[in-house]
């Protein structure tokens, strides 16, 4: 008599199968031991004897080839090294930021150094930064002082940053995105 699975098992099922549970469905699985050695193919039910014997599970590690590799391991303490694993591969990872400022085309030059303060800022603790020019109604129509504006902005921030975009057109004005780092062209 064949015994369908639950509809819902796939969506909660993760992590590699263990026999504990049931969930090895191979009649034949590749075993190595807890040092590392390879014992040879076995039927999974000698498997499972075998595991039982030494007091340990046996984990399905990898299911896409035939026969699946299984390895005879304290289920508990695999799981906690896989999760120590992850951990660390995430804290490895650099996480970052866009940060974002806005000028307008009417802003005065001291509140410009104010706001490039603040760029430096931002990159100086490693996030990008885009920079936002919006124009409203006929300051449209001047696009080349605006991107004027840009530039002398840029010129204010003293550290080293390098552009990631170039400055681009956008409907409401301009755009452009910096990092830190040493420009390309030095």
């Amino acid at each position: 008599m064949f015994i369908r699975k639950p509809f819902f098992f796939k969506k909660f099922h993760k992590g590699p199968r263990i026999v504990a549970n049931e969930q090895i469905r191979a009649l034949q699985v590749q075993v190595i031991d807890e040092t590392g050695k390879n014992l040879g193919i076995f039927d999974t039910n000698k498997a499972i004897e075998l595991a039982k014997e030494r007091e340990l599970d046996l984990v399905e590690i990898s299911s896409k080839i035939q026969p699946p590799i299984c390895k005879i391991i304290n289920y508990g303490k695999y799981q906690y090294i896989q999760e120590k694993k992850i951990k660390k591969q995430k804290a490895q990872q650099k996480k970052f930021e866009v940060k974002e400022i806005r000028i307008g085309f009417t802003t005065s030059p001291h509140d410009l150094e104010i706001k490039a303060r603040k760029v430096e800022d931002f990159l100086k603790d490693g996030h990008k930064v885009k920079v936002d020019m919006k124009l409203r109604g006929r300051e449209k129509a001047h696009g080349d002082l605006a991107r004027e504006k840009l530039n002398t902005f840029l010129t204010m921030i003293t550290i080293d940053f390098k552009m990631e975009e170039e400055i681009k057109r956008t409907p409401m004005g301009f755009t452009l995105l910096i990092c830190p780092g040493k420009p390309k062209n030095q």
